[in-house]
């Protein structure tokens, strides 16, 4: 059984909005090619930020990019970004929203920020992803969407460590690099953990019958 998990495909990640990935909206054509692979289930993550998020620059008077020591975690603050029922936080037009058949929220708490799509970063409350997957009796996970370096490597990293066989699909992922070779480390670090890394031409490949993924 398969499922894609979609990451954090929303509005304020795409050009143009406040936390823009840059390329971001060209990861969507390769996506929408994706949602006609016969995946048993379809995730898709955001997220769902309070307003006054402990992520955000705004909340501490202090700049994008800075550091801060949170719960003795080193927190990287961001612009406000996906602030809960905003249109920042909708999925981005063109998202086959159709096909999807879970919607996963996460950061959702003031006081804790979350990368992966499992856990917040402090691991002590969960998303709920890994039982939907378990109910659904998923055994293979392919990832997709934002950003490369942060949400999407370490939703990776998570579903490996939970016993997944985990694919990213790295031509529909992009990544924010605050510093230049920022992506090319998470690839080699999902790559350590045990992720594989594939192509959305090889999985559709796959799904005629030319190769077992």
């Amino acid at each position: 059984m398969k499922a894609l998990i979609l990451v954090d495909l929303q509005n304020d990640f795409m050009p143009g909005g406040p936390l823009s990935v840059k390329e971001a909206d060209k990861v969507l054509p390769v996506i929408q090619n994706l949602l006609s692979y016969p995946f048993d289930l379809v995730i898709a993550t955001k997220d769902w930020h309070p307003k006054d998020h402990c992520s955000f620059a705004r909340t501490h008077h202090l700049a994008p990019g800075d550091l801060l020591s949170i719960k003795d975690k080193q927190q990287i603050l961001w612009p406000a970004h996906c602030i809960q029922n905003t249109a920042g936080a909708d999925f981005v037009s063109g998202l086959d929203t159709t096909k999807i058949n879970q919607i996963v929220y996460k950061g959702t708490e003031k006081d804790l920020d979350s990368y992966s799509t499992f856990f917040d970063n402090d691991r002590k409350k969960s998303t709920g992803l890994e039982l939907l997957l378990q109910e659904k009796q998923i055994k293979q996970v392919y990832i997709a969407g934002l950003a490369t370096d942060y949400c999407v490597k370490y939703s990776t990293i998570d579903a490996v460590r939970l016993g997944f066989n985990t694919f990213v699909i790295i031509d529909a992922c992009r990544g924010v690099n605050l510093h230049p070779n920022d992506t090319k480390i998470a690839i080699e670090e999902m790559i350590r953990e045990g992720a594989h890394i594939i192509t959305s031409e090889k999985l559709l490949k796959a799904k005629k019958g030319l190769l077992n993924v």
